[in-house]
């Protein structure tokens, strides 16, 4: 893989993990370049349908613009066939529109996760438009290391929405704590069939105290 695009591909950490009911789809809010912070609040989770959202990491421009693509595609899919687009079809979408410009790549990882009538499910597609459905959790950026080690030991298919939301938190303070190009704040999102929650500061200060690793 050449450097550059090894280079391009870090900076960031993301989490997605499927609990009980839904998805939970988590990231920090630090944007670098090189070795200079650029944003404390860099928006790295997106919605693009009613019950689905997208992490980004990666060129923040290239990760913009597919968001802004992805959402207006999912917009159309559901006027074009007067239903829902599912979590497969939205990955589906966005791995053929970057295997299609895989010579002229958007320097990117994402995951894409939410609830449809199949249940919960997170994808991770890569920059050349590999889509990969994830079973039960997954990390992305440089700090994904360090998230792992949180998400393999502490996971369970069973888990509630407030422990997997804990989980989630916790992975990220993990990263953020050993990772430069990790930090400043945490995004949560929370879907299920009734709801695509952001959790807001007063909702995230109380997992915060318990989650010192």
């Amino acid at each position: 893989m050449p450097e550059q695009y090894q280079e391009a591909m870090t900076g960031t950490t993301t989490v997605g993990l499927i609990f009980a009911g839904g998805v939970i789809l988590a990231t920090e809010k630090r944007a670098t370049m090189g070795y200079m912070i650029a944003s404390k609040r860099a928006k790295k989770v997106y919605q693009i349908a009613d019950r689905i959202g997208m992490t980004i990491a990666g060129g923040v421009g290239d990760a913009q613009q597919l968001a802004r693509i992805i959402t207006v595609e999912c917009n159309l899919y559901q006027i074009r066939r007067s239903r829902a687009i599912t979590v497969g079809a939205a990955s589906t979408l966005l791995s053929n529109y970057l295997n299609q410009n895989r010579y002229f790549p958007y320097y990117v990882q994402l995951l894409v996760g939410g609830i449809d009538e199949h249940g919960p499910s997170v994808y991770s597609v890569d920059a050349m438009g590999g889509a990969t459905k994830e079973e039960d959790i997954v990390s992305t950026g440089s700090g994904s290391p360090m998230a792992y080690g949180v998400l393999e030991d502490r996971y369970r298919p069973d888990m509630s929405e407030e422990e997997a939301t804990e989980l989630a938190v916790r992975a990220l303070k993990s990263a953020m704590k050993r990772d430069a190009g990790s930090g400043e704040g945490i995004h949560v999102v929370i879907i299920t069939k009734e709801k695509y929650h952001v959790l807001g500061e007063d909702q995230l200060n109380k997992y915060l105290p318990k989650n010192s690793v």
